[in-house]
């Protein structure tokens, strides 16, 4: 340390989550920084053996912060079943903190995921149908949502609105699918904002500080290097 990062030099599944939770334990901070929950690491320790696709390996180590970094692409409802899980095991996550520069994974990413690979047939990517590949184009095309839209209902119920009229008309018109519902969709993601309002945060500040305190960081990495659309085997 002071800064390492675990990255899988393949395409995932290189056995990052044994060597992360390793270094963890040095770690002041255990950061993920990139990815969704398209991928997971399985950590194995005296408590138990647990399956993580968010969550950073740093959550069972009580001094140590874990931080969902603004790289993240983030599906509320899986982080907060991962939050559930660990917490009904005895694990504290008081110490998980998310950027509120993260992106979120919205209901209609996952179903654009899964309608684009049908329409591609057998020249599909081959996607995990989780929405990772949409929620990233929305964060590209800056009409994405993010993590701290959701402090602010009104913005969030304004950004909403103008991105699920978009993603209606391609449900409706170009899949002859039905639109999704608003209302269900603004209060299931306010009920988020309840939730994760304590643990929102501006990461890149708290990182910033952390170095210059010449404080431990681990940043976990997820997936793999020949996965990326610059470096990887592109398009698949």
């Amino acid at each position: 340390m002071p800064v390492v990062a675990a990255i899988g030099a393949q395409w995932g599944d290189e056995g990052k989550g044994k060597v992360v939770d390793m270094l963890a334990e040095q770690a002041r901070y255990v950061v993920r920084f990139s990815g969704g929950d398209n991928a997971g690491h399985t950590v194995v320790n005296p408590l138990g053996e647990f399956k993580l696709r968010l969550t950073p390996s740093g959550i069972f180590h009580p001094e140590t912060t874990s931080v969902i970094g603004n790289g993240v692409v983030l599906n509320p409802a899986v982080l907060n079943s991962e939050i559930d899980g660990l917490n009904a095991r005895g694990i504290d996550t008081s110490r998980l903190i998310i950027s509120d520069r993260a992106n979120l994974i919205m209901p209609y990413h996952i179903a654009l995921d899964g309608l684009e690979e049908e329409y591609l047939g057998n020249k599909a990517i081959g996607t995990t149908g989780r929405g990772i590949g949409p929620a990233f184009a929305d964060k590209v095309a800056r009409s994405g949502i993010r993590v701290g839209d959701l402090l602010n209902k009104d913005v969030l119920r304004e950004r909403l609105k103008l991105a699920l009229e978009f993603k209606n008309r391609l449900l409706t018109k170009v899949y002859g699918r039905e639109p999704l519902s608003f209302d269900e969709i603004y209060e299931q993601y306010c009920a988020y904002a309840d939730r994760w309002a304590p643990r929102i945060t501006d990461t890149t500040a708290v990182l910033a500080a952390a170095v210059e305190k010449n404080e431990p960081i681990l940043l976990e990495g997820a997936q793999g290097f020949l996965l990326d659309p610059d470096f990887g085997t592109y398009p698949f």
